[in-house]
């Protein structure tokens, strides 16, 4: 018999208890924060309201974790452009998308 209920699926990650702080301070140094750390609350506040109504940590956890790595993974976007490599080989499936309606 499992202590957890049946209707709660379990998150693979569960961020130490400090780590949206410490996100948080981590994105107020990122050359990006006027742009982030306002997305960051957005999303944050957002979890939160539904972790309230469902009582539930996944969407939280899932703020933190994606925030995680967007900063983990700035530099080498940062690297890449630039750069200078040519990414005009690129394509848009936004674009494609409204070509086909």
């Amino acid at each position: 018999m499992s202590a957890q209920p049946d209707h709660a699926p379990l998150t693979p990650y569960a961020p130490a208890p400090g780590a949206p702080a410490e996100l948080l301070h981590q994105l107020r140094a990122d050359r990006r924060a006027a742009q982030w750390v306002p997305a960051f609350e957005r999303q944050w506040a957002k979890a939160l309201e539904e972790s309230r109504k469902s009582f539930s940590l996944a969407g939280l956890y899932e703020v933190v974790q994606e925030w995680q790595g967007r900063l983990a993974h700035a530099p080498v976007v940062d690297a890449f452009v630039a750069s200078g490599c040519d990414d005009s080989d690129f394509i848009d499936m936004a674009e494609l998308r409204g070509r086909r309606r």
